[in-house]
């Protein structure tokens, strides 16, 4: 498969790619996030794990915008996420200043939301198109070298339908990237996967950690985040438990809720 390194775009502002400070989220009377703090730095491929209903997915919404956080501060590449500070009070961004960040930050999701109608080769040139009003032809060469970078290439005419799972979740991937984003953000791109089809995914994320770009990824795949993750934090009941090195954590976890967790997953 080829490589991905031309779609890898450097932190600019040598601050962390990713810093949360006392981040809390809640729904109503659900306290969802309560307090997280964390850093992660460029070229970081940072792995998240715990339990369904952890928070992990809300925080990952949280890092672009898509979950207004409650309380703290998220910021990427040394910007502020969502609003801007005056003194000691937070003003909420407008909707295009929002959208402007999240150019540079790309989302793969559990379900691979491609637009039916569009051909795979369509769905990848749909937001360079629409968002950063790219001509045809630069949009269209692009979407085809990720294509094939993903090893679809093939299959750039196909629609969704005529496409196993596996092979969505690729064409989500090139999607993402045909923004050229900063940090990639992964929330469990394999768990509506056929097992079969798991493998295909993984190694598209593997290159993509190779050539250097900055991930953060929710996982189920503990085998993912030994071999290839930098960093690894197990969240549980809204809060960090446990973070350290992914070998580290996953063969001498020192909490009890950290071993009780990954006795039934590995």
């Amino acid at each position: 498969m080829s490589k991905l390194t031309k779609d890898v775009v450097p932190s600019t502002s040598g601050a962390p790619m990713v810093r949360a400070e006392g981040v809390h989220k809640s729904f109503g009377p659900a306290h969802i996030l309560k307090g997280i703090d964390l850093e992660v730095n460029p070229r970081e491929v940072f792995c998240l794990i715990g339990p369904s209903g952890s928070g992990k997915s809300t925080f990952l919404r949280c890092i672009n915008h898509l979950e207004k956080i409650t309380a703290g501060r998220l910021y990427v590449d040394g910007q502020l996420v969502g609003y801007r500070q005056k003194g000691d009070k937070l003003y909420e961004l407008k909707e295009r200043e929002v959208a402007a960040q999240r150019r540079e930050i790309g989302m793969v999701f559990q379900r691979f939301n491609l637009f039916p109608h569009m051909t795979a080769l369509e769905n990848v040139m749909e937001a360079p198109l629409q968002v950063k009003r790219e001509g045809k032809a630069a949009a269209r060469e692009r979407a085809e070298q990720l294509l094939d970078r993903v090893g679809l290439g093939s299959r750039k005419g196909h629609y969704p339908a005529q496409l196993s799972g596996g092979q969505q979740q690729r064409v989500a991937i090139a999607r993402a990237l045909a923004m050229q984003p900063k940090l990639m953000l992964f929330d469990e791109p394999t768990s509506a996967l056929d097992p079969e089809l798991v493998g295909e995914v993984l190694d598209v994320m593997r290159d993509l950690a190779e050539d250097g770009m900055t991930m953060i990824v929710v996982t189920h795949e503990m085998g993912f985040a030994r071999e290839v993750g930098d960093s690894l934090v197990f969240m549980d009941d809204g809060v960090v438990v446990e973070a350290g090195h992914p070998r580290e954590v996953l063969t001498n976890p020192q909490h009890d809720r950290t071993k009780s967790f990954l006795s039934k997953v590995l």
